[in-house]
């Protein structure tokens, strides 16, 4: 094999594109439990703002751990997410124990989110729980099985 280019430790940053930022930040803030630590969605209607970096395109950021996940609302009204097109198939979030699944999973009923059972995924040494974003991105909470 040769010398890779690079040689990453981690994901820097996730940026997923949205139709609706007020909706998708909601949902956001209530899935995770936090505020966006960087938050331009109050000027997404001003002009330019969606074609703007310097204001993360109207979105917003949040924080996990040393990672960030973005919001980035340019996405037509009415666009879903189909996961069998080139490019994002879901994301996926590491939590610490299987336990945190089924919590996560209880909090999810709790709240009147659908999602998919807590599955084990046997060999690959991960079980998952998976629910929908608004705009029926795929998500995954995981944790290395016992």
């Amino acid at each position: 094999m040769s010398e890779p280019i690079a040689r990453p430790t981690a994901l820097a940053h996730v940026r997923v594109t949205v139709t609706d930022i007020a909706r998708s930040k909601a949902f956001y803030q209530r899935l995770l439990g936090t505020d966006p630590a960087i938050d331009f969605s109050d000027q997404v209607d001003e002009p330019g703002v969606r074609e703007d970096r310097a204001r993360f395109y109207g979105g917003c950021v949040f924080r996990l751990g040393d990672q960030v996940f973005g919001l980035r609302p340019v996405a037509p009204a009415g666009q879903r997410f189909d996961p069998d097109t080139v490019g994002l198939d879901h994301v996926s979030f590491v939590l610490g124990s299987v336990d945190e699944l089924h919590q996560a999973a209880a909090r999810l009923d709790e709240a009147g989110i659908e999602h998919g059972e807590v599955t084990d995924l046997g060999d690959a040494g991960m079980v998952i729980l998976s629910v929908q974003d608004p705009d029926d991105i795929n998500l995954e909470f995981a944790a290395l099985s016992s």
